[in-house]
């Protein structure tokens, strides 16, 4: 499935216990050559506390806490399967929610964290001018977010820049890193690289994160529209959490061979 460009390998283990991901079929599943590829791997779980229990993997192999916009994906697919317009999810990040509105799947992602520690960052700063090159802003969503400002995204040195900033030592458990530009106080142009992956064609953390982002600097209200390289996100940061929506798309369905999977372990 894919969310705006953002796309993912869904594993549903609701009939496994335990689930069946390691960081080893993680990776292998996420090699665009010798796989299938994937932004992440979401996989579902059985969950005594909520609808499911949704785990996320990176490509490299190493966990991601939360992914907007897979939990969107996931969040569609099975609503539709129930026949359901809500669902409560299980995440890392804690339980969200998800509805159907107006033809759409919104996600409440929560809410945003700006504090240091749980961010986290590795020491006591200003998270909405870093000390870092172009002063940065930093935003917790279960997953950390480094936010860059810039005059113009689609000339953002996002292939260079990024992972430098990804494992600068401020960020003790490396960060995504996004670079916005503000095209009116609704709107603003974002590129991503994603902890763990690389350039994608969208985030859903991260439009959450930059969202709030802009509007702690007085760049944009707390409802914005952010084009990311795959397509239109909308945020809106309410009292009870900042909810996500976009587009979704099924893409197929597949069956691991014998064969893959015995090397894939």
């Amino acid at each position: 499935m894919h969310g705006a460009g953002n796309d993912f390998v869904i594993i549903d283990s609701r009939r496994r216990a335990g689930g069946v991901v390691t960081a080893a079929l993680a990776r292998a599943i996420g090699d665009r050559h010798r796989g299938v590829g994937f932004d992440q791997l979401a996989e579902l779980r059985a969950s005594d506390a909520a609808d499911l229990d949704l785990d996320f993997w990176n490509a490299d192999g190493s966990r991601a806490g939360a992914c907007g916009n897979a939990t969107r994906c996931v969040a569609a697919r099975v609503m539709a399967e129930l026949g359901r317009d809500s669902l409560r999810l299980r995440t890392a990040r804690g339980v969200l929610l998800a509805e159907r509105r107006d033809g759409q799947v919104w996600v409440n992602m929560g809410a945003p964290i700006l504090d240091w520690r749980g961010v986290p960052l590795a020491r006591d700063v200003d998270l909405d001018h870093l000390p870092l090159p172009e002063a940065p802003a930093a935003v917790g969503m279960g997953n950390p977010h480094c936010i860059h400002f810039v005059a113009d995204a689609d000339a953002a040195p996002v292939a260079t820049r990024g992972p430098q900033v990804e494992h600068d030592p401020l960020f003790p458990e490396a960060t995504n890193v996004e670079f916005a530009a503000r095209i009116a106080p609704d709107h603003l142009r974002l590129r991503v690289w994603e902890r763990g992956t690389g350039i994608t064609l969208a985030c859903g953390s991260g439009a959450c994160a930059t969202a709030v982002a802009a509007h702690r600097r007085g760049l944009t209200g707390r409802r914005v529209r952010i084009d990311a390289d795959g397509g239109r996100l909308d945020v809106d940061w309410r009292d009870d959490g900042v909810w996500l929506t976009g587009p979704v798309a099924h893409v197929f369905d597949g069956v691991f061979s014998p064969e893959f999977l015995a090397l894939a372990t």
